[in-house]
């Protein structure tokens, strides 16, 4: 590994980019994909700041119809939110939660996931 090589802040403009394309993009610079010196077991990413994120669009009817489920490991605990009331109540986790899911589960998420910097 090349010891002169520093991690960048890069700086994201969300306005106007689907959520997907934008998530992608987003974990592959977290974890360092985008460098000639990158190693999967290595964590060398980059810290990403997301500006404008409220301003992000939807495709088709996904606002309306995507549901977002967690458990409360009771019975009957199942809790359903739909993309457009977590859009209003916290916009930063629907960033959170997809950037989340497209990195490797294994210990080197928690440290990537903490570089996400995101602005409304």
């Amino acid at each position: 590994m090349n010891k002169t090589s520093k991690p960048v802040n890069h700086i994201i403009d969300a306005t106007g980019k689907s959520l997907g394309r934008l998530a992608v993009d987003i974990a592959i610079k977290l974890r360092g994909k985008d460098r000639p010196e990158f190693l999967p077991h290595i964590d060398i990413g980059n810290t990403v700041t997301v500006n404008n994120f409220s301003k992000v669009k939807f495709s088709g009817k996904k606002a309306t119809q995507k549901i977002y489920y967690k458990h409360s490991d009771w019975m009957g605990g199942m809790k359903e939110t739909v993309l457009e009331k977590m859009m209003d109540k916290n916009p930063k986790r629907v960033l959170q939660l997809a950037v989340n899911r497209m990195l490797p589960d294994n210990k080197l998420r928690a440290k990537q996931i903490k570089r996400l910097k995101i602005n409304q």
